[in-house]
């Protein structure tokens, strides 16, 4: 039988795949299900036949067998508007998107922010739909992680929850890079710093805080949610207050672009008048004028650790639950 006349007859079908490979049906079954009981040359002889006949597996018929849905859903809880200007999101994306190509699986992109989303997302998420959960961007006690716990689906969140709770999570040192920034910004002899804050439902806004609080005790601050627009706004506030300050320490990339310009606007030269400090070495960093000292947190690493913490849960690991912490550095460049 060759390729041109299976093809030519409809689609290929496991009998076919197992007939040109010279095994059994329930051999062909195993390979397909990613079995590790079938020696090499039987699963490279039916590698060869599905790739000859063009053999799709079917997918329903597939999850009978193994359980699983090979699906596993992105979480994000912002706007689309957001997700699509803010350059955070498309590189833990890419990065969570090749984690999962690289073990088979398809990612289910999801983006709730009202309420409506939110309910029809909860009905979604069971494991009759996928095998796990990748949640991102998360604001204040959200109940869903538990909920899913609860449902048995395996679940891994971007950030420490702002209260503690169980479950699983992978986070940048949020306080530790903010405290470096200031720091520096101390030691390059500024007296009168300022920070824009994040959004303070969510842990990094906290941890970012912090920080600052960390280095300075207290001094100015203006509260912003990591947007550009948000940004200006508050550096606009922060220099109608306090018309002195020397340095400002902004908790994103976007937010310090946005406090850049309105600098700019005032008649204020960054860094000979004003510092600024971001967060995120964002792609936006490099291209600020003057270039931006930023925060680096390594958004990649943190993509593949939750792709890597899911799929042991899912696997069934014994201790997949510890959180991960990745650690941060300064980026200096002559913005600060």
């Amino acid at each position: 039988m060759t390729a041109e006349r299976s093809r030519s007859s409809g689609r290929p079908t496991l009998d076919q795949v197992a007939s040109l490979a010279g095994v059994g049906r329930g051999t062909v079954s195993r390979v397909v299900n990613g079995s590790a009981q079938v020696s090499p040359q039987a699963k490279a002889a039916v590698e060869t036949a599905i790739a000859e006949l063009g053999y799709v597996p079917n997918r329903a018929a597939r999850t009978l067998v193994t359980q699983r849905t090979d699906s596993i859903a992105l979480v994000i809880f912002e706007s689309g508007q957001r997700f699509f200007t803010e350059p955070f999101f498309g590189r833990i994306v890419q990065a969570i998107s090749s984690g999962l190509v690289d073990r088979g699986l398809q990612m289910v992109l999801m983006i709730a922010q009202a309420p409506h989303e939110r309910q029809r997302l909860e009905g979604y998420l069971t494991r009759q739909h996928v095998d796990g959960v990748l949640l991102l961007s998360l604001h204040g006690t959200d109940a869903l992680p538990a909920k899913l716990e609860q449902r048995g689906v395996a679940t891994v969140r971007a950030g420490r929850p702002t209260n503690p709770e169980p479950g699983c999570y992978v986070d940048a040192d949020n306080r530790g890079g903010a405290r470096d920034a200031v720091a520096y910004l101390r030691r390059q002899g500024r007296q009168r710093i300022a920070t824009i804050t994040g959004p303070l439902d969510m842990a990094a806004g906290i941890a970012r805080l912090d920080g600052f609080l960390d280095v300075v005790g207290t001094g100015p601050i203006a509260h912003g949610d990591f947007s550009e627009e948000s940004g200006a706004a508050a550096m606009a506030s922060l220099l109608e207050r306090h018309p002195d300050l020397d340095a400002v320490f902004a908790a994103s990339d976007m937010m310090a672009a946005g406090a850049m310009r309105v600098l700019r606007e005032h008649g204020r030269r960054v860094p000979h008048d004003v510092a600024v400090i971001g967060f995120d070495d964002s792609v936006i960093a490099r291209h600020t004028d003057p270039p931006l000292t930023t925060v680096h947190q390594p958004i990649e690493q943190m993509g593949q650790e939750m792709v890597r913490l899911l799929l042991a849960k899912i696997d069934g690991a014994d201790h997949p639950s510890d959180p991960i912490v990745l650690s941060t550095s300064l980026v200096v460049r002559r913005s600060a």
